[in-house]
């Protein structure tokens, strides 16, 4: 795993100006494209009815809506946009977390939180990229790393890690989406 230095972490009100130039929502075909990299496999593991959480679903939430057209029952959970603590203190079918594994501060808590929040046989739905062989070779110009909110990246053996710590069965599906299960 790679994570920035903490003191160059943005102060809060700074990274949340910059989700506020997000410009993401239902409406947009091609974000729903994006997301559905993640959506559909999930999908094929669900049942009608389950219920889940998005949890960083930003400042327009898209990926909750998504689901929730396949019959899924969505909360969403946003430091910034949807702060209700309230949707930590249960357990869903499954959780996803979409574009958000990068901004985690402090990964080793929040992966024991997203852990935490799914049910036995549940599920985690992650997209991040991840850093390859690919990517070290040019990632001084990685667009991703020069995210200034971006502060934690994972490899295939980052995410390996997390799912022997926490128990999960692990399934790779790109660079950039993960599934993981709570066994």
């Amino acid at each position: 795993m790679i994570f920035a230095n903490p003191e160059t972490y943005l102060p809060q009100d700074e990274e949340k100006a910059i989700y506020d130039f997000h410009q993401n929502g239902p409406q947009d075909i091609r974000y729903r494209e994006f997301l559905s990299q993640l959506s559909i496999p999930l999908l094929e593991k669900l049942s009608t009815g389950m219920t889940g959480l998005d949890f960083g679903s930003g400042p327009g939430p898209t990926l909750n809506v998504m689901l929730e057209e396949q019959g899924m029952k969505m909360s969403i959970y946003d430091i910034f946009y949807a702060p209700d603590s309230g949707q930590l203190s249960r357990q869903y079918d499954f959780v996803t977390c979409s574009e958000v594994a990068e901004h985690f501060r402090e990964p080793g808590k929040t992966w024991r939180q997203l852990t935490s929040l799914v049910k036995p046989k549940g599920y985690i739905g992650i997209m991040t990229w991840m850093f390859t062989k690919e990517t070290a070779e040019q990632f001084n110009q990685w667009q991703y790393k020069g995210d200034p909110t971006h502060v934690s990246f994972y490899t295939p053996k980052t995410m390996q890690w997390i799912a022997q710590h926490f128990q999960l069965s692990l399934e790779i599906l790109s660079e950039q989406v993960i599934l993981l299960r709570k066994d």
